[in-house]
């Protein structure tokens, strides 16, 4: 073919390429939307989803059993003071719990679902602060050393004077500490930077070791300098497991879904069968309130406490208190102020979702 030919039939493909795209700007754009678009139910993705057959099932326990080996390493470098920071595709969440159920058995741990939308970071503080008493008690018994008496209850205190207990070296081995594993520490719950430095300074008391995981690209950009080295002490560990985020994913709706009652009935469904049978009780009783009085902005906390403790479901408001917190955690309820000035509680369902769930709870 002649050289001249050649040139022809580039600059012949060139002008074709600029005239499409010409006719093609000057056509009027597509007025479809988003909205438009006929999206799968969210159920019915997760179940398709659900049934799509793991690969290299053999390669990755492998993997997974060559981390277990690591184990008698991690409890070591937590013993020394390092905070284990886990990293790499994959849920960790298995991974972190077979290692505290294993390998920390002589030590308390403390678990945080930082993987939920919202985390009442109080409540930690006080469940790692009894969790302490009580190892300094048992202790007292095998040793000269007098515990104060009188002490007043953690849920009474202030933060800074938790974390102060918690920072006094009262037990005479260094040995002795509380473990707190954090599932997915860079999780919505946990993102925003008030949390982050209750949780370094969490991480810096004297007998608290920190185990977590983080799986957003961006989360070391959560830490300065000094909550790396000095407060988390982090010692990184990259460890893929290539397992899916069932639970963690949950909580999150599909991009290629439509969410819809019986998925959101589903969801609050699981979260439930999770907590005690008197939680779940309750609950029920806020629900029924709810679909019995549509009228009403919600059900007032001494009414939902009086029909609790008739019930036999609760024996003070502190009890009461706890379940709420659960529910408030996981976003099942929600509190808002009605007309009358007075706080109320409600669950942020509609009402055929509602009844879904009962009958979700009740089976």
């Amino acid at each position: 073919m002649d050289i001249n030919d050649v040139d022809e039939e580039e600059c012949g493909f060139s002008r074709n390429y600029f005239l499409a795209k010409e006719l093609g700007s000057s056509g009027k754009k597509s007025t479809l939307k988003i909205s438009d678009i006929d999206l799968v139910d969210e159920q019915e993705l997760r179940a398709a989803a659900g049934n799509i057959e793991p690969k290299h099932e053999k390669e990755i326990i492998a993997l997974v059993n060559s981390y277990k080996k690591m184990f008698p390493r991690w409890v070591f470098e937590l013993r020394c003071g390092f905070g284990l920071l886990m990293y790499g595709f994959g849920s960790k969440k298995a991974l972190i719990e077979d290692f505290a159920s294993t390998a920390l058995t002589e030590y308390p741990v403390v678990v945080i679902n930082g993987y939920l939308q919202s985390v009442n970071l109080k409540q930690v503080m006080i469940a790692i602060a009894e969790l302490w008493w009580d190892q300094l008690k048992t202790r007292q018994k095998t040793s000269s050393r007098i515990l104060p008496k009188g002490q007043q209850p953690f849920d009474s205190r202030s933060v800074d004077d938790i974390l102060a207990f918690l920072d006094r070296s009262e037990a005479e081995e260094n040995d002795s500490f509380v473990c707190v594993a954090i599932h997915n520490i860079d999780g919505p719950g946990l993102r925003d930077s008030e949390s982050q430095q209750y949780l370094a300074r969490i991480a810096s008391c004297s007998h608290i070791r920190i185990i977590a995981s983080i799986d957003h690209v961006n989360s070391p950009l959560l830490w300065d300098k000094k909550m790396i080295h000095t407060q988390f002490n982090w010692y990184w560990y990259h460890v893929p497991t290539f397992a899916p985020y069932k639970i963690e994913g949950i909580f999150f709706p599909l991009i290629l879904a439509h969410s819809s009652t019986s998925q959101s009935a589903k969801t609050a469904a699981i979260v439930l069968q999770s907590l005690t049978p008197n939680a779940q009780s309750v609950f029920k009783i806020l629900a029924e309130y709810q679909l019995s009085h549509p009228e009403e902005e919600g059900m007032p906390f001494d009414n939902l406490y009086t029909v609790s403790r008739e019930r036999f479901l609760v024996s003070s408001q502190v009890t009461l208190n706890s379940h709420l917190t659960e529910f408030k955690d996981h976003e099942l309820v929600k509190t808002r102020r009605r007309s009358d000035g007075q706080d109320c509680l409600y669950i942020p369902l509609a009402n055929d979702a509602l009844e879904k769930l009962l009958s979700e709870i009740n089976q």
